[in-house]
């Protein structure tokens, strides 16, 4: 996984590029490639806090070619510091989470409650120059309301086969092991509401029929994705204590 610059909205925002080339395939939540099918590459970029486009798939399709990816691939986009990706592996499944808690969400939530926000929009996305004065709010997209970047996108690599009903089970896996770390490291939330996850499985080899997190890849998805959710969540703290005005 490499990491890449770029200059936009007056800002120098980061991205993490993984080439996985040929042989793999994923199940996504993301909007650019979402689904289950073949995996060449998963682009993870950062945008800033007040993200205002209505058309984010077009904006990752242009992102994704920039950077010379082509072909099938997921692209996700984060308010979140991408340069602070956090990542870890255990028994040959690598995990990698940008994890940013501005707003953290509870998912059943009563309905018409507010969540809370720890810090200031811009805190996510610091700038370089003064932060811009806020514009109006973005305007409804043909899908509802505008879309807004997620802060928790998480990134799983298996390196063995796992059939359709094990990739959805991974995810599931994963998202618990999400959960579990952020109610760990004292964030009471489930994730954010926009949060974002690809898990990437090879295609050849017999395929694995279970990844819950007491089947032996599923174990393995579940640590590895708690342990960089964790150590990304107590960053975020610091980074919060050390740049909250």
């Amino acid at each position: 996984m490499e990491l890449v610059w770029r200059d936009e909205d007056g800002a120098r925002l980061a991205a993490t590029v993984w080439r996985a080339g040929g042989g793999w395939r994923a199940v996504s939540s993301a909007m650019l490639g979402g689904g289950i099918g073949p995996l060449g590459w998963v682009l993870n970029a950062q945008v800033r806090g007040r993200y205002a486009r209505t058309d984010p798939v077009v904006h990752l399709a242009e992102l994704a070619a920039s950077f010379g990816l082509d072909g099938p691939g997921v692209g996700m986009l984060t308010a979140a510091s991408v340069a602070r990706t956090m990542r870890r592996e255990d028994g040959g499944v690598a995990a990698s989470a940008t994890v940013g808690l501005r707003v953290p969400t509870w998912a059943a939530a009563p309905e018409g409650a507010a969540d809370p926000e720890l810090a200031p929009l811009h805190i996510d996305v610091p700038g370089p120059s003064p932060e811009p004065e806020p514009g109006p709010a973005p305007e409804p997209s043909e899908h509802g309301t505008a879309w807004r970047p997620g802060t928790i996108n998480i990134v799983v690599a298996v390196p063995v086969a796992l059939s359709d009903a094990a990739l959805v089970n991974a995810v599931v896996t994963a998202t618990e092991a999400k959960t579990q770390a952020l109610l760990e490291a004292g964030y009471p939330c489930t994730g954010t509401a926009s949060d974002a996850i690809c898990v990437a499985a090879r295609t050849s080899g017999a395929e694995e029929p279970f990844a819950g997190p007491r089947s032996a890849w599923g174990a393995r998805v579940a640590r590895a994705v708690h342990a960089a959710v964790r150590a990304g969540a107590l960053d975020y703290t610091e980074y919060l204590r050390t740049n909250r005005p």
